[in-house]
């Protein structure tokens, strides 16, 4: 089938369930103010499910099923912010042909309000992960990479700010450190710098601009047994973040861990294994009365 008609045909033939992502929660003024915070991550081109007969996920996962979960919460009442946290390609023939086309367009339809960069999402090269950025109807966000001079320059932003049931939401993200882990021909001039420092900055000048909530997107990974940085090793040495949904190390949390920031304050870390097969789900409730500001973390399995 020719390539522009295959790409409407799997949008089109989701049509049931990729409907509008408008959110349809309502809070009166001194009502408490309810958002859902629904998170993917390291998707590597899984459109369809797993095989029947896969050893581990048979039958499991898919884009449709995803689609429905996600429409199911939003027409519960929720107001709804979407993100995930890269690997968006590479992992299946979809993306050897469509080189993550058909992904993005996907994510369209879902109604993405962000993503941030994974090492995989490079494998196309500079250019490829400049053209489909130019498809996305979402923002990508990271502020460790410094893309002066290259193609991405200007296309990726530092931060985002989103205004969703009363609450004001900053977003930001980090990426993992690319040499070693990706050919060099594929991220050409991109320039890693540790996390750290900049994603503190980045999360003072939001709590400056009055967000109630600071999320980080993070494709760095949940915990490794070596000295890198991590985002368990990160969320400690940070001030002004609240919550940091991760990617990367295909961990699957069912309830996301509860950690203590640099001045005292929870600070929520979680991740959503990997190939669409859970969706991660965080709830923040603003107290009308207190104006504070409350997070229950919890997963639900995409079959």
């Amino acid at each position: 089938m020719e390539r522009r008609k295959f790409i409407q045909s799997v949008i089109l033939a989701g049509g049931a369930v990729l409907v509008s992502p408008t959110g349809i929660f309502a809070s009166g003024s001194k009502k408490n103010k309810k958002l859902v915070i629904l998170h993917t991550n390291d998707m590597h081109s899984h459109i369809e499910p797993f095989e029947a007969n896969d050893p581990k996920y048979p039958g499991k996962g898919g884009i449709a099923r995803r689609a429905t979960m996600i429409n199911k919460i939003r027409e519960e009442g929720n107001d709804v912010l979407l993100v995930d946290c890269g690997d968006i390609f590479q992992g299946t023939p979809y993306f050897n042909y469509y080189l993550g086309e058909l992904e993005i367009k996907l994510m369209n339809e879902m109604g993405y309000d962000a993503c941030t960069i994974g090492n995989h999402d490079f494998d196309g090269g500079l250019q490829n992960l400049s053209d489909k950025i130019d498809l996305a109807d979402f923002d990508f966000i990271n502020c460790n990479y410094d893309f002066r001079g290259t193609v991405l320059e200007g296309k990726i932003k530092p931060y985002k700010i989103i205004k969703k049931s009363g609450l004001k939401i900053g977003l930001t993200g980090v990426g993992i450190k690319l040499e070693g882990l990706v050919d060099r021909r594929l991220y050409g001039g991109v320039k890693y710098n540790d996390p750290v420092e900049p994603l503190n900055k980045v999360a003072e000048t939001l709590k400056k601009e009055g967000c109630d909530l600071v999320i980080c997107l993070s494709h760095i990974g949940y915990e490794f047994k070596s000295e890198q940085i991590s985002d368990l090793k990160l969320a400690p040495q940070t001030s002004n973040v609240d919550i940091i949904v991760g990617g990367h190390t295909h961990t699957f949390l069912k309830l996301g861990t509860e950690l203590v920031n640099k001045i005292g304050k929870k600070i929520i870390v979680s991740q959503a294994g990997w190939a669409g097969l859970i969706l991660g789900k965080i709830e923040v409730v603003k107290n009308a009365e207190t104006a504070e500001v409350s997070m229950f973390s919890d997963a639900a399995e995409i079959s």
